[in-house]
């Protein structure tokens, strides 16, 4: 199936390891010119035919967004796809051990990163004519857990403001649609199973399927790989997902319950 993605424009935020990287590898793949950002250089290479273009981006500053963004659509020409991935999950002792200050931080990387990244690409895919929009939420956002309260409720922002755009900017072309992965084995999860797997005294590979299985009670019995998520990334941006915005894709091995 063509997708569509042959030489389009995609910035990546969040890109330098885990699922970000995997996104920035899978558009990579489909031909597309990838503009990745993060504050650290990616993990491994990504070798491509358009090779990704990676910059050094603290989303917490709202200057350094505003010309990471310019310079890419100087560069390139056009902005055709925005994944709002980056953010943070730390893990918390409950609500009332979670500071004002530990609010205001994570909001910043979690929701206004979000908030300015699109603010700075919108513009463009309007001149441009369209655009795809991939924000990356949780299952948290709609499942939340007291030892990700913070982080529970920054994902349920990224829920409402993704529709809110899609209805917003739906008449200009640009769709906006979210990914509500759950449990994934990115580097973070491994040095949670790493140390779990101490305390169980079992491997790695029992310590993630018990994980999976019998903690998370995942229907699928396994949890995501970064490239499962990516995929669902790229099929959003993609043309056979022209008709779909507003919407809120779980990858999570069936862990949302709800209807």
């Amino acid at each position: 199936m063509d997708l569509g993605l042959d030489g389009k424009v995609v910035l990546v935020t969040g890109a330098a390891r885990g699922i970000g990287l995997a996104i920035v590898t899978a558009f990579a793949a489909e031909g597309a010119q990838v503009v990745a950002a993060d504050l650290n250089e990616p993990e491994i290479p990504v070798v491509a035919a358009r090779p990704p273009v990676f910059t050094a981006v603290d989303f917490t500053v709202p200057q350094q967004i505003e010309s990471w963004v310019a310079d890419a659509a100087a560069q390139f020409g056009a902005i055709d796809v925005l994944v709002n991935n980056v953010g943070l999950a730390p893990y918390r002792d409950g609500f009332l051990n979670v500071t004002d200050a530990q609010w205001k931080a994570l909001l910043e990387v979690n929701l206004f990163a979000m908030i300015r990244t699109s603010r700075a690409v919108i513009p463009h895919m309007v001149k441009g004519g369209g655009g795809a929009l991939v924000n990356l939420a949780s299952d948290a956002g709609r499942q939340p857990d007291p030892f990700f309260v913070d982080y529970a409720v920054t994902k349920s922002a990224v829920l409402s403001l993704s529709k809110s755009l899609s209805i917003e900017f739906g008449p200009k072309g640009i769709r906006s649609n979210c990914i509500s992965p759950g449990p994934t084995a990115t580097p973070a999860m491994d040095d949670f199973l790493v140390s779990m797997s101490k305390e169980l005294g079992k491997t790695f590979d029992e310590t993630k399927t018990h994980f999976a299985r019998d903690m998370r009670q995942l229907p699928l019995g396994r949890m995501n790989e970064p490239e499962d998520v990516a995929a669902a990334a790229v099929f959003l941006a993609s043309a056979p997902a022209r008709q779909i915005t507003g919407a809120a894709y779980p990858v999570d091995a069936g862990s949302h319950r709800y209807v």
